[in-house]
């Protein structure tokens, strides 16, 4: 996957209702037919949990995970999605996924569109297939023995088996951590997203990141809800026309204000002292100063000198 970060800015992209309009859990469940069962299931599950349920059902019943790929494929993925993500990519920009979705719907979805190599890091649910052909779903938070929750963060917008905020945590160290090796300042983070969990990463933005919530949606009104607690700049997008817009907006702002970072570092650090031996002579007033001198062997005067 790709890793370039010559922009300087990491753009974090949610998946669900972000990169794709639709819930991807529940666009292939209602895809297969099993909406009613799934809903349930909900009723005494987690959600990470209900859709492996609902997977391994779905695998008894004969459904194959050709089926599943092929209704997954479908979801609506809009072409200004494809290509914002792209021209961010092309401009220097590193790309990421954080997303409570699950691996194999995200990789499948991306690969269909040709964004596969656009993304140095997907951060979600694990997903595998197992010996039978059947789906499998782990949280990325392991909650399932023991403790209600593996990430031990306390808002309530995170689901037990994803803290999106724990994920942010790490990215920014490992940021912060990149930076201090390249003695420059940390890469700039736009970040995109919908849902509740969503707030959790939102509040570990600083402010010279962005976020860019989707309007009339959740984590919209919890930020709206109390605007002091984002550090970060706020961006809304109403469509996907919106995200594009928006979003390469904001790269084009982080380009400028490297350029001028840059400069005011040069005035700065940025200097480099040359050796001693390639730089000018000084230039020196040439005074003829008369000076007397003492013959070593005579003590009266000998002579004087013309000495610079």
């Amino acid at each position: 996957m790709a890793a370039s970060n010559d922009a300087g800015v990491v753009v974090i992209f949610d998946f669900d209702k972000t990169i794709i309009d639709c819930d991807s859990d529940n666009w292939v469940v209602d895809a297969l037919g099993a909406t009613q069962r799934f809903d349930e299931l909900l009723l005494h599950l987690p959600w990470n949990s209900a859709i492996d349920t609902m997977m391994g059902e779905l695998h008894s019943q004969g459904t194959t995970i050709d089926e599943i790929a092929g209704s997954i494929r479908t979801a609506p993925l809009s072409h200004h999605v494809v290509a914002a993500i792209k021209t961010a990519q092309a401009l220097g920009c590193e790309l990421r996924i954080l997303s409570d979705a699950n691996a194999f719907f995200i990789d499948t979805v991306l690969a269909h569109h040709g964004l596969a190599g656009c993304f140095s890091e997907i951060s979600t649910n694990s997903a595998s297939v197992d010996a039978g052909g059947c789906l499998r779903i782990t949280p990325h938070h392991d909650f399932r023995h023991g403790a209600c929750s593996s990430h031990g963060c306390t808002l309530a917008t995170c689901p037990p088996n994803m803290c999106k905020g724990k994920v942010m945590e790490e990215l920014l160290q490992e940021l912060s951590a990149e930076a201090a090796v390249g003695n420059r300042r940390p890469s700039r983070v736009v970040y995109l997203g919908d849902g509740r969990g969503d707030y959790c990463p939102t509040l570990k933005l600083a402010a010279r990141d962005y976020m860019m919530p989707r309007k009339g949606y959740p984590v919209s009104d919890l930020i709206a809800g109390d605007r002091r607690a984002v550090r970060a700049d706020v961006r809304g997008w109403a469509d996907f026309k919106d995200l594009e817009t928006v979003l390469l907006g904001i790269i084009q702002e982080c380009a400028a204000a490297a350029i001028k970072e840059s400069h005011d570092g040069d005035q700065v650090v940025g200097m480099v002292v040359p050796e001693c031996r390639v730089l000018p002579a000084p230039k020196m007033a040439m005074t003829v100063l008369q000076r007397q001198f003492i013959c070593p062997t005579d003590t009266h005067l000998c002579q004087t000198r013309d000495v610079w």
